[in-house]
């Protein structure tokens, strides 16, 4: 790993990251930026993407903030051609951006439910459809681009009281398996990176109590954001020719 990530191994690339404001989005930009690429940061908190965005820019990288919800196509189309216009036409996309909202099914909580399929499937598609053209680009003239999608642990392990989350990010990983069938050919790579237990802000909005307390039980055990964004780092620094489909990262204490 030492001989491919290093401070310029992404030195002229152009990356995205979605939910850029805290967690795995955050730590993601603040390394794909110490790698030399140019990063532009997207999420709704805009006094949170502008902090990232001063501290990458005092440590000699590049980077634009730009507050976007990503569940409104519009607007993510209008931040593609921002993006394209100020920075160059993309060539790596990491579509984080999501929430987690476990509870007992038959709570019947449809607005939670709602909730996440706008925002993990829904504004996944919004992001992923506004750069693509982008991405073919790149990877035509380049060489290769990268789609990296964050999906979760939980798309293929069984949980209780996380259904409809789990079925979000289990769309996200089969998705991804098809986009890298019609894109691979194009010189675009994609990659869905699904982790364990993290810490991060999204067990911030969890409500229910039952899943606090088990939470607040493996708290010890959980990966850092910072180990998501290496393994994304490493995945989008390997020669053209390789291509890591499906990666699941997990604590070493969680079982399953």
């Amino acid at each position: 790993m030492s001989e491919l990530i290093n401070d310029t191994t992404l030195a002229g690339r152009i990356a995205v990251v979605t939910g850029a404001s805290s967690g795995i989005g955050e730590a993601t930009a603040r390394q794909l930026a110490a790698r030399g690429a140019k990063v532009a940061l997207l999420a709704r908190r805009a006094d949170r993407l502008q902090d990232l965005a001063d501290k990458i820019e005092k440590t000699g990288g590049t980077a634009l903030a730009l507050s976007v919800d990503v569940t409104d196509a519009d607007a993510v189309g209008a931040a593609a051609e921002r993006i394209r216009r100020d920075l160059g036409t993309v060539d790596l996309l990491v579509n984080n951006a999501g929430v987690m909202l476990p509870a007992p099914v038959e709570e019947l909580r449809t607005d939670q439910w709602q909730r996440q399929i706008d925002l993990n499937i829904t504004g996944l598609m919004n992001v992923f459809g506004a750069f693509l053209p982008q991405l073919v680009a790149a990877g035509t003239e380049r060489g290769v681009a990268d789609l990296v999608n964050v999906s979760s642990i939980a798309a293929k392990n069984i949980f209780p009281n996380f259904a409809v989350y789990s079925a979000t990010k289990a769309y996200v990983t089969q998705l991804s398996r098809h986009l890298r069938a019609e894109l691979g050919e194009k010189h675009v790579r994609v990659s869905a990176i699904e982790p364990g237990m993290t810490h991060s802000e999204l067990h911030d909005h969890v409500t229910d109590r039952g899943v606090q307390e088990w939470t607040a039980g493996i708290h010890d055990i959980m990966l850092h954001s910072e180990d998501i964004a290496e393994t994304i780092v490493f995945t989008v620094s390997l020669p053209p020719r390789a291509n890591l489909q499906q990666v699941t990262i997990m604590p070493t204490g969680q079982p399953a």
